[in-house]
């Protein structure tokens, strides 16, 4: 019986050895330095925004340029309020709005579609990922926008004016459509595809025991999505909800077309605004001195309102993780 031919590598186990540990080796530096140029990326990024608006910072203090409402070129005095609230208005519209139907989307195509629409469905709402910002734009300007102002705010203003609160609050001066609720409308159909994917892939990964459970004790269609399904993807969801809140909160050309770039803070959502994105977006090219300088206190202040949303986001994760 002849010997079985062994090449000489299978049996030199040390130089496999050495050979596993230097790939270890280099496998952990390329990991290392992938994650800490990500980081240093972030670092240089912030540096070089905060060198920029800290002579604003010094000219109006850091709070006094957080809270001032006056954005005059020509006398240099700047606040970042008016575009503060405008970005957080907006794009809590755009949660407000979105997120019921993105859950909708979601439970409906995981529950209750029948076979043959999921496929279509599925793959229209993932297509609205890829429509770029500034088409999204360009149709809430000259589709949506008219719309508003002709079946929106013209009835409302007939309806709400003169009404203590609500006539502050849905009353337009000027109904041209465009204001902070279309810009938030707008950012909910652009949010839609990224918060019903993950929710929906989330949904399909449940064990279907735990469904097949519920429906065994006498559960409902609807108790078994209340009770079962939705708690058991918490988790996901919330982290969906705040991935799109913080699209909507630096979204810029779509929002640059509707938003009616005001600069000026007005208590009613349907009146024009603007937004720390939109203002950059309109000014930079052509700021100078102070007003480039407080643009870029604008970026630093944008750059601290996504953080915040980031850690809510994990604190809250966290907690619901525990639960």
């Amino acid at each position: 019986m002849s010997a079985i031919p062994i090449h000489p590598r299978a049996t030199d186990g040390r130089s496999g050895r050495v050979s596993h540990s230097a790939f270890e080796r280099l496998f952990r530096a390329v990991s290392l330095a992938s994650a800490v140029l990500v980081l240093l990326v972030l670092i240089g990024i912030l540096a070089s925004v905060l060198s920029g608006g800290w002579p604003a910072f010094q000219a109006f203090g850091f709070w006094g340029f957080v809270s001032g409402e006056s954005w005059n070129v020509g006398l240099e005095r700047f606040g970042a309020w008016p575009a503060i609230a405008g970005t957080l208005m907006s794009s809590a519209l755009a949660v407000v709005i979105g997120v019921p139907i993105t859950i909708g989307i979601a439970i409906f195509l995981t529950q209750l579609s029948p076979p043959w629409l999921k496929g279509p469905i599925g793959s229209a709402v993932e297509l609205l990922a890829a429509v770029p910002s500034i088409i999204y734009g360009m149709w809430g300007l000259f589709v949506f926008a008219p719309l508003v102002a002709t079946y929106l705010q013209l009835p409302l203003n007939q309806l709400v004016e003169g009404v203590p609160i609500v006539g502050t609050v849905l009353y337009s001066a000027v109904p041209s459509g465009t204001g902070i609720l279309t810009a938030g409308i707008i950012l909910a159909f652009m949010i839609i595809p990224f918060v019903a994917s993950i929710t929906r892939d989330m949904l399909d990964q449940i064990p279907p025991v735990l469904r097949e459970s519920a429906y065994g004790i006498g559960c409902t269609r609807w108790e078994v999505i209340r009770h079962v399904l939705v708690p058991q993807a918490g988790v996901a969801i919330i982290g969906a909800i705040m991935l799109g809140l913080g699209r909507a909160l630096g979204e810029t050309m779509a929002v640059t077309f509707v938003v009616g770039n005001a600069n000026r803070l007005s208590g009613s959502i349907l009146d024009p605004g603007s937004t720390i994105a939109s203002r950059i977006a309109n000014e930079f090219n052509e700021a100078a001195d102070l007003q480039l300088n407080a643009l870029y206190a604008l970026g630093c202040i944008l750059f601290l309102v996504t953080f915040a949303v980031l850690l809510v986001a994990r604190v809250l994760v966290a907690r619901l993780g525990a639960r």
